[in-house]
């Protein structure tokens, strides 16, 4: 499959045509970003091992029943992968408190919640990504019905239910992550975008280090090699 025409540069990946309306190509880039982009550096490497640890965790989900665009890696920075109508929620799945959690609200940062909290946010720079409930989403047209958004939450908590055992069995807590959803050719609402160490917090369970993009936001160094570890845990390495 060949990249044909750039439809759209995000934060961290290019977004390709393909000669196949059906398919895209997502090509991961090595910048880095926090603080809705206040924040900018890169590391040499880093798109390369987010494509492979999001390529990794799609083919697991896609075993699990969870219907993902991914089709398949194609080289280090590239994934092929269906193209969808994106929908412009940002679905945040929290198993441990930190971050804008604990900010916004004053629980402890590392407190285990009592359930998994499922957030939404709209995907919107220029307004800063803001909280929104049910009925905002309604509201701004970004579904069209509620069965929609109880899919989503639903889809969401059946994800943190495969990934948080398998992070664990590896040695890490999957503290909270970031999902996006999209529609396919036929209307059917799947997972799409990526999942790696920029949009998933992961504690080493014996050290609690972490092996995710604060290490970035928090300057702390060590970025790539984070990431590399995350990625051969995941493959067993």
């Amino acid at each position: 499959m060949t990249k044909t025409e750039l439809l759209y540069e995000g934060k961290a990946k290019k977004i390709w045509k393909t000669e196949d309306e059906n398919f895209l190509v997502s090509e991961f880039k090595d910048d880095l970003t926090a603080f809705n982009g206040e924040k900018k550096s890169s590391e040499e490497g880093k798109g390369a091992l987010n494509n492979q640890i999001s390529s990794a965790l799609f083919e697991l989900l896609n075993e699990k029943g969870i219907q993902t665009h991914f089709v398949k890696m194609l080289d280090d920075n590239n994934m092929l992968h269906k193209s969808c109508e994106v929908i412009k929620i940002e679905v945040i799945v929290r198993n441990i408190a930190t971050g804008s959690l604990s900010k916004n609200l004053g629980i402890d940062n590392g407190k285990v919640l009592p359930f998994t909290l499922v957030e939404f946010d709209y995907k919107n720079d220029a307004l800063g990504d803001p909280k929104l409930n049910d009925q905002h989403a309604l509201i701004l047209g970004l579904v069209k019905h509620q069965d929609e958004l109880d899919k989503i939450r639903r889809v969401a908590r059946e994800i943190n239910d495969i990934l948080k055992p398998f992070f664990f069995e590896k040695g890490l807590k999957l503290v909270d992550f970031k999902l996006e959803f999209g529609k396919d050719k036929n209307g059917n609402i799947i997972l799409i975008d990526e999942l790696s160490p920029d949009n998933c917090r992961f504690w080493d369970i014996e050290s609690g280090e972490s092996l995710d993009k604060d290490r970035f936001r928090q300057g702390k160094g060590g970025l790539k090699v984070a990431y590399t570890q995350v990625l051969n845990r995941i493959l067993n390495k």
